[in-house]
């Protein structure tokens, strides 16, 4: 299921602040499209009048393809925090694939466009152009959805694909907060430790340990922004970091800054 921001605000860096400059909508997909995406979703803004806003984003470990400015990029795994500039008005279709999700449409590893951004035009030629022209010209962010969900359902492959059985493995990771340690994923998964971190890095793009990483400070940050009340020790402690330091020094290098002063920024 598809949960709205306010019931879910992992990888937006302060959402409430950010929240009062744009609107963020999702999307399901499909239920054969959902096979690869999580999710879609839109994000509309009117800053006219008003100053221009920076958004700091730390993405999930997925592929997203996003429209805008009239064209159309994959943006391979981002390891670290990400920033974009809205200004004036407009609107953005995004689309979330499920970890792993994009490989069955590329040439080689996923790892192989981590940290990088190419044109959709680069995976699926000529027909990408006319998919953005459709989808930037739709009348609303739910149209513009619709438009993304049926290319993919025309191009998504018949038969399972291997990357599919990762995607299993990583999602579990994601949703047991108490699953932190890749021997642990291996052993649950019933394979070795070096076949997932070989499956990991050419299906998702990043190891499994950085995936777990990556959920595990997603859930510290949602406690910052929902709780008023942490003891920052037993988190630590609960997300199975040696110590409380060991917590903010690996939150502060993700998100640039120390749990406690995100807590005061998710405030205001």
């Amino acid at each position: 299921m598809v949960r709205p921001v306010e019931q879910d605000a992992r990888g937006i860096v302060a959402p409430g602040a950010g929240l009062t400059h744009f609107r963020l909508d999702r999307y399901p997909p499909s239920p054969a499209v959902a096979r690869f995406v999580d999710r879609y979703w839109v994000v509309s803004w009117d800053l006219r009048g008003r100053p221009a806003h920076t958004q700091q984003v730390l993405p999930h470990p997925v592929v997203n393809v996003v429209f805008m400015n009239g064209d159309a990029i994959a943006h391979g795994v981002k390891s670290r925090i990400d920033s974009r500039t809205l200004s004036g008005a407009g609107r953005v279709l995004g689309v979330m694939f499920r970890p792993g999700g994009f490989r069955p449409f590329l040439d080689g590893p996923a790892a192989a466009i981590t940290d990088r951004e190419i044109p959709l035009a680069a995976i699926f030629g000529p027909a990408a152009g006319a998919l953005t022209g459709r989808v930037l010209g739709a009348a609303s962010g739910e149209e513009m959805a619709a438009q993304a969900d049926r290319f993919l359902a025309t191009v998504i492959p018949p038969r399972p694909r291997p990357s599919e059985v990762t995607t299993a493995i990583a999602e579990r990771a994601a949703a047991d907060p108490a699953l932190l340690r890749v021997d642990a994923l291996a052993a649950e998964a019933g394979i070795g430790v070096r076949q997932l971190q070989r499956r990991f890095s050419d299906h998702v793009g990043i190891t499994a340990k950085a995936l777990i990483r990556r959920y595990r400070l997603y859930e510290a940050a949602e406690q910052a922004r929902l709780r008023r009340d942490i003891d920052w020790a037993d988190l630590a402690a609960r997300l199975s970091y040696s110590d409380q330091a060991h917590l903010s020094r690996e939150f502060s290098a993700l998100l640039g800054m120390p749990p406690r002063q995100y807590a005061l920024a998710c405030r205001g």
